[in-house]
């Protein structure tokens, strides 16, 4: 590999020359040159972003998908830009299990018909999750990512370019102060020593040498200062994107809320806070298609009849009616009632019974 000695001579004294002047700024024995007002505040607002987005990013992560393993592997794959490989949410494997387990004790049966009900809405739980998790990934991780990957890294790279500029400015600066100290020095108390014949240098050439200085350390000041405006400008025009940056991430953010209020208005809760249809009529399931159903759609809507008890029952409230497995009551239903309940009597006790619990008897 070929090397540039000089180059990286050069590149290794301006790095010095650098770290000699930040050095001397931290101690307050140099000046610093400070950005615009303007500049200072795109700069405050653009770390902000930066330092919320990415807490933002790490917590919805783990919102969506709290295994610190599979987000490890989930972090891999995309890093080695291959597809992650479908796997069954839990849902979806609870809804399967419950599914097989049905088949194993008889989807006739009350419990295998209520597992059969259970298990396909956590299916279905578990589809929706995806598709949430799908879409969230989509529409707001992915623009979060990319701005922290991309536009970031580019601001970044521009932010630490212009304080190489403003290091180079004030190092000039300062250069030019020294020649122009320098200069009145000579100009004072001029070099010349007639004692030393062979070591005096006459005060013409001194105060031509001091002034070539200044002249070349003002041509190195107007072209750093240039050279820090241009870099300047282009920094602020980078973190002026700032605000196009928030309005996109407004956009993903209303995307992200609008999918996390479907998943949870359809699988979970409604606007108001109740269990949903979806919830109410798993906690009640209604049986498959069974003689048991078939006589319930034959019951009169005032009509009564005898049903045997099929397991025991505890009242959840005083409007239920807590049963014993085996034994005899009188039920009927009444208009507009849920047709999973019936009104259920025994002696002088009344109230709501569950269908599932209950064999009726002709």
């Amino acid at each position: 590999m070929d090397f540039n000695v000089k180059k990286l001579a050069s590149d290794a004294g301006v790095f010095f020359t650098r770290a000699v002047q930040f050095t001397e700024e931290k101690l307050g024995q140099a000046e610093k040159t400070e950005l615009d007002p303007h500049l200072e505040n795109l700069i405050t607002r653009a770390d902000g972003t930066k330092n919320w987005t990415e807490k933002i990013l790490r917590q919805t992560e783990v919102l969506l998908q709290p295994n610190p393993s599979a987000r490890i592997e989930e972090y891999i794959y995309d890093k080695l830009d291959k597809k992650l490989p479908s796997k069954a949410t839990n849902a979806e494997l609870l809804g399967q299990y419950m599914l097989e387990a049905a088949n194993d004790f008889g989807p006739v049966t009350p419990y295998g018909s209520t597992l059969i009900t259970v298990g396909e809405y956590q299916k279905r739980l578990g589809g929706a999750e995806r598709e949430f998790l799908h879409t969230s990934a989509t529409t707001f991780l992915t623009p979060l990512r990319n701005f922290l990957e991309g536009d970031w890294r580019t601001i970044s790279k521009e932010r630490r370019l212009l304080e190489n500029r403003r290091l180079d400015l004030d190092i000039c600066k300062a250069r030019l102060k020294k020649a122009k100290q320098a200069e009145a020095k000579a100009a004072a108390a001029p070099d010349f020593q007639e004692t030393r014949p062979r070591n005096y240098v006459l005060s013409a050439s001194a105060s031509a040498l001091l002034s070539e200085e200044v002249d070349k350390s003002e041509h190195e000041l107007r072209v750093a200062q240039t050279e820090f405006d241009r870099q300047a400008e282009v920094t602020r025009l980078l973190l002026e994107g700032i605000s196009s940056t928030h309005l996109n991430h407004l956009r993903c953010l209303h995307d992200f809320a609008e999918a996390q209020a479907t998943y949870y208005a359809q699988y979970v809760l409604t606007p108001l806070g109740h269990p949903s249809p979806l919830l109410r009529s798993a906690q009640t399931p209604s049986p498959l298609p069974s003689t048991l159903a078939m006589e319930q759609t034959q019951l009169p809507v005032t009509g009564a009849r005898k049903a045997k008890v099929l397991y025991d029952y505890d009242a959840h409230d005083s409007s239920e009616l807590s049963l014993l497995a085996d034994e005899l009551i009188t039920v009927y239903t009444v208009p507009g009632m849920d047709p999973d309940w019936l009104i259920g009597e025994r002696g002088n006790e009344k109230g709501k019974v569950p269908v599932t619990y209950l064999e009726l008897l002709s």
